[in-house]
């Protein structure tokens, strides 16, 4: 296992990225990023990342666990609702991508976060076009990154935590404790261009 490194977590006040912080903080210096805390990142404005990687250099790895993506009815959905879901979890997880391919160290790594329905889910269709452009995206991505970059997808099903908030039953979900073990092989390991199903 790696260890020292400088990671970025984007995302780090949610369920799961305070548990993807947990498990990497030990080993490494964790930079925390969220829409409201003190160092800012907002997937839905490009502006922010640029402005984010200026203020937080050298970094190791960037770890996105920031896209959550709306459930939406088909049927009646507007195009902007169908165009803001897309924005924020799959454009802006390219984007974030994109820049962090020009700021990483050498042999850096990037991780973003997908998602799965075990069985088609009422209102997920939108959820299923941006996970799957996102498992498209890296699995390209990893043929075209320059100086031994890495990128990863994890793509977690229901979280237990979630569940419990929801009022649903949690059985059907994976603790966000045990995701989080998927974000720490992401960045530790030498995985390249994988979709990982926690």
């Amino acid at each position: 296992m790696i260890s020292g490194m400088k990671i970025l977590v984007i995302g780090a006040t949610g369920t799961v990225g305070r548990a993807v912080v947990s498990a990497l903080e030990a080993s490494h210096d964790v930079v925390k990023a969220s829409r409201g805390g003190p160092v800012k990142a907002d997937l839905e404005d490009p502006s922010s990342l640029d402005a984010l990687f200026d203020d937080v250099p050298d970094l190791d790895a960037v770890v996105c666990c920031a896209a959550s993506g709306p459930l939406v009815d088909l049927a009646s959905a507007e195009d902007g609702e169908i165009a803001a879901g897309v924005q924020g979890k799959l454009l802006g997880q390219v984007a974030l991508a994109r820049r962090a391919a020009r700021r990483l160290r050498d042999g850096g790594s990037i991780t973003l976060t997908g998602g799965t329905f075990s069985t088609p889910l009422a209102g997920g269709s939108l959820g299923a076009l941006i996970n799957a452009g996102l498992e498209g995206f890296v699995r390209n991505a990893a043929a075209e990154l320059p100086r031994g970059l890495r990128i990863n997808l994890i793509s977690p099903g229901w979280i237990t935590e979630t569940l419990e908030s929801l009022g649903m039953d949690p059985a059907g979900g994976t603790p966000a404790s045990e995701v989080a073990r998927a974000y720490a092989e992401a960045v530790e390991g030498d995985a390249q261009g994988r979709t990982m199903h926690p």
